[in-house]
């Protein structure tokens, strides 16, 4: 596992390759950010068989997975979508462009028929076993997953239970998008397969309008340059007019989307243009060629001007530029009649199996014929063998049989990617900090690797500083990120904030020094939530300053995904479509007081007990404006109590803690059993009654003095020590154990007593009074 440290307010973004990296084939990749985990492309290998295609799924709980983009319908990059969504343990969503939706379906349904005749025919040798192989999956589980698939505009942005992501042009073949993907602050841009130059049917790969954090990108071509296309369909056209000159048969395997469209549309071009071409046939051979260039012919309006121009004119005017003259399209070679020179297009590119390989067997004993080989050749394939111009290759058929070679091969790539100057240039556009290289084979990536990292040598060490990462299959990487948290302020808050900030402004003005005056005044109306620091900036000809209120603002924080809303509580309802309600808490007690010692507990706490009625069937009052005190005189006896507040914020709920408890423990307390058994040995005419209340009640209104306090400490000691106490004038009293006593001034609060372990449970008792003394409040005016 290849990782970052991280800081405290930091957290960890997660790759994990399931196929392509450091190889070119199977593409699979799983990205998560705070607990939001997204697939990039399901492909399969083309240079293996059976399981060995698949990615390594066992190696992840696809469950997981909460979103599946597909980038476009190549067989290495979405082949196994539908083991995926039929026989494995993914419940995720799965988008990908209109276009690739449309071709996904027959492809898929091709491969399948071109993988089960391959295998079933094979011996196990090099194709695997149609056990193996070709049931991987079935047309009934690609017809299930299809209807599951969800399509995406080019530059509209879905959103999933907090992922957003938005489709641009990668340009590679129809239908083919990057994904820039947002989880929270986090920005990552997937390109899939992409090319920066424009070709005769397709725009150049878009740059999004968004810098990322993260970029994940191909590297097919590492630090290779490519031929300038115009110089490509030079040669090509070159040396098919070669062939055909000295009678030969030219084959251009491709795959059956993409790069063939390229192709054909320069055959035609080529064909138009030389009349002694025009009566040798051009044949466009593959089981899809009908289905699939009728999909061409509808998604016109997202290819590049010249296509869109010519298909949207008048009636006089317009065109669709595949319809072809001089080409031919046919399913399969039941139709071809092999008699003197012709050019075939045909599938698979990889040469692995179909009409190509099939062709490819027949032509190969003859000098005069070429095969050109246009797209980009896997490693184990006969596309990529073939280029080492053996002296024999095997049948597809029958391994055991060579065939001798002496067909010619050239190599003439119109694979649409980019080459490294494209692919620098893209990065440089984009400027991440982090790059993550898929899709190209080890030593092509490396070298591109390392060619970055020395172009951004200088930035080490600062904080522009550009990490470049090439991970392996299952080996996850772990790349830190302090993402930013910002709240967008609204309502009536952002309104106070607003009169605020204009406040500042105009002392800014009036504080101007040197004539400095207001050139720009930037508000993003948002709020930074680690530093209440409002995102508004004020340019002027001498300074720039950033606001930094001394008030706090306050307002309910509304979190959905990872947006967040700052909102006072009105304003609720409007802006996050959340509604309010008000909880209050009950609680029904009974003790076996009257109201009268109730009420004196109460008053040791809190010091003060709003009464607010008392008749001859109700009692209530209100402790602090929070807690309400109901007593049904009617149901006596005893008394029945309900305890009632509004459950708003931690203080209320504390509060009717406390007096729960309170109110449990009058019937235990020993100041209960005294109070109510006997009167005290001292005076209480210092205190005073509220009016028009019984007389008889030790009503102890709140007297914030030294007599008052004295008072409950010897109360205390009273309910500590009974008949041991003895009161003396002068505020003193004597407490006799045994042989031993305390003598006590309630005005110094000393203790003198030569039995240490009286003399400590005194100085307890009084400590603990003077505290219990202190009242919570200060009573009522």
């Amino acid at each position: 596992m290849t990782t970052e440290n991280s800081g405290s307010n930091e957290e960890d973004f997660k790759f994990f390759g399931l196929g392509g990296c450091n190889e070119v084939g199977r593409s699979c990749h799983i990205i998560e950010y705070k607990n939001k985990v997204i697939m990039l492309d399901a492909g399969m290998h083309p240079a293996l068989s059976g399981h060995a295609s698949f990615p390594f799924f066992d190696e992840y709980d696809l469950s997981k997975v909460d979103v599946l983009l597909i980038s476009h319908f190549h067989v290495d990059h979405s082949a196994s979508l539908p083991y995926v969504m039929q026989q494995s343990n993914f419940r995720g969503k799965v988008f990908m462009t209109h276009a690739t939706k449309a071709i996904y379906r027959w492809l898929m349904q091709d491969f399948v028929r071109v993988t089960s005749i391959g295998n079933a025919k094979n011996d196990g040798s090099g194709g695997g076993s149609s056990e193996e192989g070709g049931n991987l999956y079935t047309d009934d589980d690609i017809f299930k997953s299809f209807d599951r698939i969800e399509t995406i505009d080019y530059h509209s942005t879905m959103e999933l239970n907090g992922i957003r992501f938005t489709a641009y042009h990668a340009g590679h073949v129809l239908g083919a998008c990057m994904y820039f993907i947002e989880i929270g602050s986090l920005k990552v841009l997937f390109t899939g397969d992409y090319s920066r130059e424009e070709n005769r049917h397709l725009q150049a790969a878009e740059v999004p309008p968004v810098r990322p954090d993260i970029l994940i990108t191909e590297s097919t071509f590492g630090t290779g340059t490519l031929e300038p296309k115009a110089e490509l369909e030079k040669k090509l056209t070159s040396h098919v007019h070669a062939t055909i000159t000295r009678g030969g048969r030219v084959l251009l395997p491709v795959f059956a989307l993409g790069n063939a469209q390229e192709l054909l549309l320069i055959l035609e071009e080529y064909w138009e243009k030389n009349e002694d071409l025009q009566g040798v046939s051009v044949y466009y051979c593959s089981d899809l060629a009908r289905k699939c260039m009728a999909v061409y012919e509808t998604y016109t309006g997202i290819m590049n001007d010249k296509i869109r121009l010519s298909s949207t004119g008048d009636s006089t005017t317009k065109s669709n530029p595949f319809e072809f003259k001089y080409i031919k399209s046919i399913k399969n070679l039941s139709k071809f009649s092999d008699l003197g020179p012709s050019v075939v297009v045909a599938t698979p590119g990889m040469l692995q199996a179909g009409v190509s390989r099939q062709l490819l067997e027949k032509w190969a004993p003859e000098q005069k014929n070429l095969v050109i080989l246009t797209g980009y050749s896997v490693e184990g394939t006969m596309a990529k063998d073939i280029l080492k111009e053996p002296q024999v290759i095997p049948s597809a058929n029958n391994p055991d049989l060579s065939i001798p070679r002496r067909i010619g091969v050239e190599e003439i790539s119109f694979a649409a990617h980019v080459d490294f100057q494209q692919n620098s240039d893209f990065i440089d556009k984009v400027s991440p900090s982090k790059i993550i290289l898929v899709h190209g084979d080890s030593v092509p990536m490396g070298r591109l690797k390392s060619a970055l990292l020395s172009k951004y040598s200088s930035r080490k060490g600062t904080d522009k500083e550009v990490k470049v990462y090439n991970p392996r299959n299952c080996e996850e990487l772990c790349i830190a990120f302090k993402g930013l948290k910002v709240a967008k302020v609204l309502g009536s808050l952002a309104e106070e904030q607003l009169q605020l900030l204009k406040s500042e402004i105009e002392q800014l003005v009036d504080d101007a020094e040197d004539g400095g005056k207001i050139t720009e005044i930037k508000h993003e109306g948002d709020m930074d939530v680690d530093s209440n620091r409002p995102i508004t900036t004020i340019n002027t000809t001498t300074t720039t300053t950033t606001f930094k209120p001394g008030q706090a603002v306050s307002g309910v924080l509304v979190s959905k995904d990872f947006d967040l809303n700052l909102v006072q509580l009105q304003d609720l309802s409007e802006f996050t479509q959340l509604s309010t309600s008000i909880i209050k808490s009950k609680i029904n007690l009974k003790i076996n007081a009257d109201i009268s010692l109730m009420v004196w507990h109460l008053e040791q706490m809190f010091g003060y007990v709003n009464i607010l009625n008392d008749d001859d069937e109700e009692w209530e009052c209100i402790i602090m404006d929070t807690v309400d005190i109901f007593i049904d005189k009617s149901k006596g006896p005893g008394l029945f109590i309900t305890v009632e507040w509004i459950n708003d914020n931690l203080m209320a709920d504390s509060l009717a803690d406390s007096i729960v408890a309170i109110l449990y423990s009058i019937d235990s307390s020993p100041a209960s059993v005294r109070l109510t058994s006997r009167p005290h040995s001292h005076s209480h005419s210092h205190v005073k009654s509220e009016p028009g209340v019984d007389e008889e009640r030790p009503q102890l209104r709140h007297q914030d003095s030294i007599e008052s306090r004295i008072e409950k400490i010897a109360l205390l000691l009273k309910s500590q020590f009974g008949d041991a106490l003895e009161n003396l004038p002068e505020d003193k009293s004597t407490i006799t154990v045994g042989k031993s006593v305390a003598n006590v001034d309630y005005r110094s609060l000393q203790v003198e007593c030569a039995s240490k372990v009286l003399k400590d449970r005194v100085e307890n008792v009084i400590k603990r009074g003077c505290s219990l003394s202190a009242p919570l409040s200060m009573p009522a005016k």
